[in-house]
């Protein structure tokens, strides 16, 4: 019974690594790939639900009534998710490589604190 259900713990365990991953970390590109492993468990999990025991590829065969068929629609819809994933953390790589510029550093801590600084120095300067 619970030797059929590996890909559900798969999830699970990919799931909570990737959000601990994107929580635990202050560092943006930690951040990121805690993302992208989370994103990757949810991939696996509309493949595992797409698929049932013993169905085959949905191609019609003549003669063939019993036939049991796997839905193709949860692969169609990772394939467009897997590409639009890989565009998010490309942009999301471009702006952790525009915030160091800025910043100098990619630790989220760090520049909250410069952001914090920097707008107590602003409101000194509109004050006097």
């Amino acid at each position: 019974m619970i030797y059929g259900l590996y890909n559900y713990w798969v999830v699970i365990v990919l799931m909570m690594a990737g959000f601990y991953c994107v929580i635990a970390r202050a560092n943006l590109i930690k951040k990121l790939i805690g993302l992208s492993i989370f994103q990757t468990s949810v991939f696996l999990l509309f493949i595992s639900m797409g698929k049932k025991a013993g169905g085959t590829a949905p191609i019609l065969i003549e003669g063939a009534e019993d036939v049991i068929y796997s839905n193709p629609l949860p692969h169609v819809l990772i394939l467009t998710a897997i590409v639009v994933g890989v565009a998010t953390t490309a942009v999301g790589l471009a702006l952790v490589v525009r915030i160091n510029e800025e910043f100098g550093t990619i630790e989220a801590d760090e520049i909250l604190e410069m952001e914090g600084e920097a707008k107590l120095k602003s409101w000194r300067d509109n004050v006097d």
